[in-house]
């Protein structure tokens, strides 16, 4: 198999950066620094803070906040009558990496023309509590950031994850 150019895609870089932040160096060896690669515009400096620490979770503003799926839609997914085009698991991931892959999902697949995805964010932790990915990613959807790709979100059917999933309906792509 030949390579026809020697640069990786946008899909290739972002998979590349996960997963060489789960690298360690071998023994004798210092860790070569690599840079966060997140294609976002923040809206706000407060926003890439409160994506870096495990406890906070920025509190969308009412007008920034998507709508609701419908109940007729809903209901369309849940029995498979309206197809989930694309997926993406989260699970295990840091709130750095979850939200790095989530947006390049997000922006592949409205490049795409896809128009309902499903977020699997898992239910948290065994400890009793939310699951940060399950807290954070809803507020994510609601962000300025992710405004031109969402239309709405709700949580997910039971078999399709219930409350460690959500759907996402993506906005048309004008033309």
């Amino acid at each position: 198999m030949t390579r026809t150019t020697d640069r990786l895609n946008e899909d290739d870089r972002v998979l590349w950066n996960l997963v060489a932040r789960t690298a360690k160096p071998l023994k004798g060896y210092r860790a070569v620094d690599i840079p966060v690669v997140v294609e976002a515009k923040p809206a706000s400096p407060q926003q890439v803070p409160a994506v870096a620490n495990a406890g906070a979770t920025p509190k969308p503003k009412a007008q920034h906040v998507s709508h609701a799926l419908d109940e007729p839609t809903l209901d369309k997914l849940a029995k498979g009558r309206l197809p989930i085009e694309g997926r993406v698991d989260l699970h295990g991931l840091t709130q750095e990496a979850a939200y790095s892959l989530l947006f390049s999902f997000l922006h592949r697949a409205h490049a795409g023309g896809v128009r309902y995805v499903l977020v699997i964010t898992g239910k948290g932790s065994s400890s009793g509590g939310d699951g940060v990915l399950r807290r954070s990613v809803p507020a994510w959807l609601s962000t300025p950031a992710f405004r031109p790709l969402v239309s709405s979100h709700d949580h997910a059917a039971r078999n399709h994850g219930g409350s460690g999933a959500l759907y996402v309906r993506l906005r048309r792509i004008r033309s």
